[in-house]
């Protein structure tokens, strides 16, 4: 890997990010999908520190979430998601804590199976 260039290893764990998400809930697929190319596309332009700790962030997440989806997905997983340390969030923007009081709002929302019929429980 460390024969890999700096756009190589970026598009790997965008990939990695993506395709972990396609063992996750619809409803959730869809938000986790979304906020990953948002992420992305922002940190397009970022100064080299930024990009390392953007890097170590993903890289993190991706594992969590393999480690939270198990082998079978899902349904035979740990629960999905960890808490944030209220310490944690110290260490956010203020851009930063709007994102996640957004992700918040989008993940709480009432679903309206009238529009997405696909997400009524099985």
């Amino acid at each position: 890997m460390s024969q890999m260039n700096h756009v190589q290893k970026v598009r790997m764990l965008y990939k990695a990010c993506l395709k972990l998400h396609r063992g996750l809930p619809l409803e959730i697929k869809a938000i986790g999908d979304s906020y990953v190319k948002d992420e992305f596309r922002r940190h397009k332009k970022a100064d080299t520190q930024q990009t390392q700790i953007f890097m170590e962030a993903w890289a993190t997440y991706a594992i969590d979430l393999t480690k939270q989806m198990g082998i079978k997905g899902p349904h035979t997983a740990k629960k999905l998601g960890k808490p944030i340390a209220p310490t944690e969030l110290d260490n956010f923007t203020n851009e930063q804590i709007a994102q996640l009081y957004e992700l918040h709002q989008e993940a709480t929302k009432p679903v309206d199976l009238e529009k997405d019929p696909h997400l009524a429980p099985k």
